[in-house]
């Protein structure tokens, strides 16, 4: 069935593959090709976050369940049988595996939205073919990366060769299970390692179905492993373990540097880290066109549910145009995101992840009331969607970036308009966070445009748009929003080491 096809589904008939699918949940832990239960017979509970009903109990892998995973990761790459094959024939095995990922569209979709929330209809419009086109692009870079032979004196020769790491843990979150997961274990594949995946805990349905979709498009036993579990457990675990030799995270920030200290505290290992946001959008009194301006902000922040970690979530608006801004954001904005049941095609806002994000959310925006912000719209709940985790979007106007709306990653659909005074303002306070993911500007002059591009602390910075881009773009922060690079070549490269050979030859 085609993507056309599906996109006809109606909500009967994805609540009826739901009911199929949640018949046919496979709980067990993935470990060299087999599903396997938790050495220590552990559970925990997966929930619809749109009913609060319990979907299944899960295999809950502990320090063991890591421990075996990795140890077949170890075998799996020391024989060669995935770092060893021909470039093209690795490359052969990854479109087929993307092929299947496109083929189960239906059925990934409906696992994706039942365990987190999101809306079916961007789960089957972007999420699964991104993850699609993340591995095809990974695949293609292959054999497109080489080494160097270096210019030498004649009596030697310089090889720099580009090998892979070994064994990659990933551990990755539940806004995006299938995406980031991708954005992680594709390019750690194609460049020839094996991966033990560690997923949230909150969301982690689609993860073991991937892992046994690489192994139908003829990945061998052992390469791509998926142990479930509780992240301070399996997660600590994976991260401290001696045989992987990198680690990559999506996540918070406290949980970012955690990582760190378990990288010095076992064996030094590689740590590629993606962390928070607090992304500000910059709109100048002269941008090219207020009405497109105000759709992408509330595009930007409402995307998702807000759970995002490039939202942006900070919208810095130039006095002249603050009050027309304001109310035109209130007047589209409010009612283009309606919450609800996310397996309704004509859904576009579904519930947080979990009742307790949901009561940390509508927290911060208490927060923001007592200090003074004003509230336009939202701050609540859809009473008629209890007890499922919902959020009404929300909008704050009139905030300082002192505030703790403005400071802190909400995780949630709540917008903060803060006015500032000229391009020097506006770099200040864009630059007034701990975080450096990503940011955009609005104007239709150009050389303020590259001062702020130059002048504003993020890893990504888009003009005249928001959350633009291809696999061309690298996707990573500056400061306390990570270290890494996704989604790009560089992401590619970041999964390989340098060898050097020095090749001492006689005179002629």
């Amino acid at each position: 069935m085609n993507l056309e096809q599906i996109a006809k589904n109606d909500h009967a008939r994805w609540q009826e593959l739901a009911q199929e699918a949640r018949q046919r949940i496979e709980t067990r832990l993935f470990i060299d090709g087999a599903w396997v239960d938790a050495l220590d017979g552990g559970r925990f509970a997966t929930v619809d976050p749109s009913s609060g009903e319990t979907l299944a109990e899960m295999s809950a892998g502990t320090e063991k369940d890591i421990d075996r995973a990795v140890s077949a990761a170890r075998k799996a790459f020391r024989s060669g049988c995935w770092s060893g094959m021909a470039p093209r024939d690795r490359m052969a095995v990854l479109y087929r595996f993307a092929d299947l990922v496109a083929r189960h569209t239906e059925e990934l979709a409906v696992l994706e939205t039942l365990d987190m929330g999101k809306p079916i209809s961007d789960v089957i419009n972007v999420d699964v073919p991104l993850v699609c086109e993340t591995i095809r692009f990974m695949a293609e870079c292959i054999d497109k990366v080489d080494g160097a032979v270096t210019n030498t004196a004649p009596d030697a020769m310089h090889l720099i060769l580009r090998e892979p790491l070994g064994v990659v843990g990933a551990i990755t979150p539940w806004n995006y299970p299938m995406l980031m997961a991708s954005w992680k274990f594709a390019p750690a594949l194609a460049a020839g390692n094996c991966v033990v995946l560690k997923p949230a805990e909150q969301s982690p349905l689609t993860s073991t179905r991937l892992a046994e979709l690489f192994m139908e498009a003829g990945g061998p036993a052992g390469v791509f492993n998926v142990v479930n579990g509780i992240g301070e457990v399996a997660g600590q675990a994976l991260a401290l373990h001696n045989d992987v030799a990198k680690i990559t995270f999506t996540g918070s920030t406290a949980v970012g540097k955690l990582m760190l200290q378990y990288a010095g505290q076992s064996n030094m290992k590689h740590v590629g880290l993606e962390c928070g946001g607090k992304s500000p959008q910059i709109f100048m009194s002269d941008l090219p066109d207020l009405d497109r301006a105000v759709e992408a902000a509330y595009c930007g922040i409402y995307e998702n549910m807000g759970e995002v970690c490039n939202a942006g979530s900070r919208l810095l608006v130039e006095r002249p145009i603050y009050d027309e801004f304001v109310e035109r954001f209130v007047s589209e904005g409010q009612h283009a995101y309606r919450p609800g049941q996310p397996l309704d095609p004509e859904t576009s806002m579904g519930p947080l992840v979990t009742k307790a994000d949901q009561q940390r959310v509508l927290g911060m925006i208490e927060a923001g009331k007592a200090e003074g912000a004003r509230l336009a719209f939202g701050g609540d709940a859809p009473q008629a969607l209890e007890p499922g985790a919902f959020v009404n979007p929300t909008l704050f106007a009139d905030v300082n970036n002192g505030m703790t709306i403005a400071q802190q990653e909400i995780f949630g659909p709540v917008a903060c308009v803060i006015p500032f005074d000229g391009v020097d303002d506006a770099i200040r306070i864009a630059n007034d966070t701990i975080y450096g993911l990503a940011a955009s500007v609005w104007t239709r002059d150009i050389d303020k445009a590259m001062h702020m591009v130059r002048a504003v602390e993020s890893g990504i910075l888009w003009v005249n748009t928001f959350d633009a881009g291809d696999y061309t773009q690298p996707f990573g922060g500056y400061k306390q929003s990570g270290n890494a690079r996704d989604k790009c070549i560089d992401s590619f490269k970041s999964y390989t080491q340098t060898k050097s050979a020095w090749i001492q030859l006689s005179r002629p």
